[in-house]
């Protein structure tokens, strides 16, 4: 199954584009599911057709669905107050009932990564389009699953699990109650959801679908949400540059904005696959305004991998180094920064870090360097002969 994540610039038209996108890959054949996330319902809008949380069938080969954040936030804490219902009850706490829960900030994150899960599973859909929110946001979901698998991971490491049988009498001992066993069950199964949803995003048919309106504003949005794309490892599969404006207009007052679409659609072309996408003279609504954008389907996704390749080169013959290679399109060095913490990277681009394991041979090293060029940082690392098995 085919995934199509959607994001861009708040105000480009990311959700018509979603739309339009779905709506071509149906009328190609494709069995299509459009999930929306946002609260309000701007998909119905656009598509003409309303959408809730239930499933409904927009056009033919067409499945629309709005996300419901409220509904799973109470079923996962009700859940978890049955999990836990004897702590509650020696503390003597009272239960919430469903009906007096509301979601609390970062419910509706989680909630978008449950549905793009169950979305993905094999089933009776060829191709997911999820309309994603505003790229900031966007960007910080889409980080969401690895950072919290590590957070989990530090505070309770899974391998602490193997002394079960143990854990009564180390409290005794430690003069405190270790964690329940309820706990480390809890977080294991989270673990194994995000676990699920990083093989989403990492397989090799899933897509980030970038959507900016060309002029100065949509270039410096398009270089920083690419920044973060490539710092997480995801692939852009294509710009859809929305509103552009017709040739041919020196005459009148649109001679000064057609130009500059015009400087900005030829600067992203030496990078993307642009799809330009003609303003209407109105906002679209329904299944003809979508069809007249000429929005690429399910046919137009970029064959390929997923995740960006981090490869490591050897050097060592003639520069006694290993090159780690980091792809990041458009980032600027003022911009970057390294820390080396054990056996971790900490790497800052722009607004964006991130946390990544050395590769094996790169943990016996030190950092002896690094450069951006060509929009790719080059990692210099030194062996350690300390570290280093010895040749003869």
């Amino acid at each position: 199954m085919r995934t199509l994540l959607i994001t861009g610039p708040g105000g480009s038209g990311r959700t018509t584009v979603a739309a339009a996108t779905a709506c071509a890959a149906a009328r190609e054949g494709t069995r299509t599911l459009l999930l929306g996330t946002d609260r309000t319902d701007t998909l119905g809008a656009v598509l003409g057709v309303p959408v809730g949380s239930e499933p409904v069938e927009a056009a033919p080969g067409l499945t629309a669905r709005r996300l419901d954040a409220d509904a799973g936030f109470r079923a996962d804490l009700v859940a978890l107050q049955d999990r836990a219902s004897s702590l509650l009850d020696l503390l003597g706490a009272s239960r919430f009932d469903p009906e007096e829960l509301t979601p609390l900030p970062g419910a509706e994150e989680l909630a978008l990564l449950r549905a793009l899960r169950d979305a993905a599973l094999p089933g009776a859909y060829d191709l997911l389009v999820v309309d994603l929110p505003p790229a900031p946001r966007a960007l910080a979901l889409l980080a969401l699953p690895e950072e919290l698998r590590r957070h989990l991971r530090r505070l309770l490491p899974p391998e602490r699990q193997a002394a079960r049988a143990l854990r009564p009498v180390l409290g005794r001992l430690a003069g405190v109650p270790l964690p329940a066993e309820w706990l480390y069950e809890t977080a294991a199964r989270l673990d194994l959801q995000l676990a699920a949803v990083e093989a989403v995003l990492a397989d090799r048919d899933t897509a980030v679908r970038l959507v900016a309106e060309p002029g100065p504003a949509g270039a410096d949005a398009v270089r920083t949400t690419a920044l973060g794309l490539a710092l997480r490892g995801l692939r852009t599969d294509a710009l859809v540059a929305t509103r552009v404006l017709p040739e041919g207009v020196e005459d009148s007052w649109l001679a000064g904005p057609v130009a500059q679409q015009r400087k900005t659609l030829e600067e992203w072309r030496e990078t993307y696959a642009v799809h330009p996408v003609a303003h209407l003279g109105r906002d679209p609504r329904g299944a003809d305004d979508l069809a007249a954008l000429a929005v690429p389907g399910a046919s137009g996704v970029n064959a390929g991998p997923s995740t960006v390749e981090w490869p490591v080169t050897d050097s060592l013959a003639d520069d006694g180094v290993l090159v780690w290679h980091i792809p990041l399109p458009g980032a600027r060095r003022g911009e970057l920064d390294l820390i080396r913490r054990g056996d971790e990277l900490v790497v800052t681009a722009g607004p964006f870090h991130r946390i990544v394991p050395l590769p094996s041979a790169l943990r016996r090293c030190a950092v002896d360097g690094a450069a951006l060029r060509e929009g790719e940082l080059r990692i210099r690392f030194r062996p350690d002969p300390r570290l280093w098995p010895r040749t003869r």
